[in-house]
């Protein structure tokens, strides 16, 4: 198994001794290897009973923060337990959207199905509250940041655009991950805050969270988190350590 870097070790052993606590974290790239198909993203072998471990603990919450919907999240994580449960970027809290966006998001669908149906290996999701344009399995690297490009110019300048690793959402509220995770520390009134993510989108996070809360980066590319860990493996490392102190 991975080893916790020092800095973070040491962290982590300051972060277990306050109360209460806040643990969240993204899911695809961090409890879950990144998968060509998202239905097949199930988290990493022990990764259900480090996060259950952590919420036994009084005093301490869990979250899972996602791009998902949260019925989404929900069935392809095949997690439960007394999480949190963040989706849609924020958009959705603890339970899915009501109806009345969906107007709204068939018809960007709409508008962005034709570009997608025109580049071979891109797939366009339909979520609660955005539609995500995906070039993950684009084999021709330059068609696919045409698509991309031509997604950000054909959609509505009111709809929040949030870039990812080969996948552009547009999402019809300009809630973010910082919006949701700032909600949860203050409805928790928590002593300090931890965040895993790995993907653009949780930069917002980590940004969003205070000089004394934890954040920690899933993989390679520049961040505002304050640590950082390889891979999957290395975040389930962390958990499993935070259990270990919390013990």
């Amino acid at each position: 198994m991975s080893a916790v870097p020092a800095d973070l070790d040491a962290a982590l052993a300051d972060f277990a001794g306050r109360r209460p606590l806040l643990v969240a974290s993204d899911y695809d790239g961090v409890l879950a290897r990144l998968r060509d198909e998202p239905s097949a993203a199930v988290p990493e072998p022990g990764v259900a009973e480090a996060l259950a471990r952590l919420a036994d603990v009084p005093g301490v919450t869990v979250a899972l923060v996602s791009g998902r919907g949260v019925a989404d999240l929900q069935t392809t994580s095949g997690l439960s337990g007394p999480f949190r449960w963040v989706g849609s970027h924020g958009e959705e809290f603890d339970g899915p959207l009501a109806g009345e966006l969906a107007e709204r998001r068939d018809a960007l669908a709409a508008v962005l199905a034709p570009l997608v149906d025109g580049v071979a290996g891109a797939r366009l999701e339909v979520k609660p509250a955005s539609v995500a344009v995906h070039v993950r399995q684009v084999q021709d690297r330059d068609a696919a940041a045409a698509l991309l490009e031509q997604a950000r110019t054909r959609v509505d300048s009111s709809l929040t655009l949030k870039p990812g690793k080969d996948v552009l959402e547009i999402t019809l509220t300009d809630a973010d991950k910082g919006t949701a995770l700032q909600r949860l520390v203050a409805e928790l009134d928590v002593s300090a805050a931890m965040y895993l993510g790995d993907d653009l989108t949780d930069e917002d996070g980590f940004r969003a969270l205070r000089s004394g809360d934890l954040t920690v980066k899933i993989g390679e590319g520049s961040t505002d988190a304050r640590y950082r860990v390889a891979d999957p493996s290395g975040a389930l490392a962390v958990l499993r350590r935070l259990g270990d102190l919390l013990a």
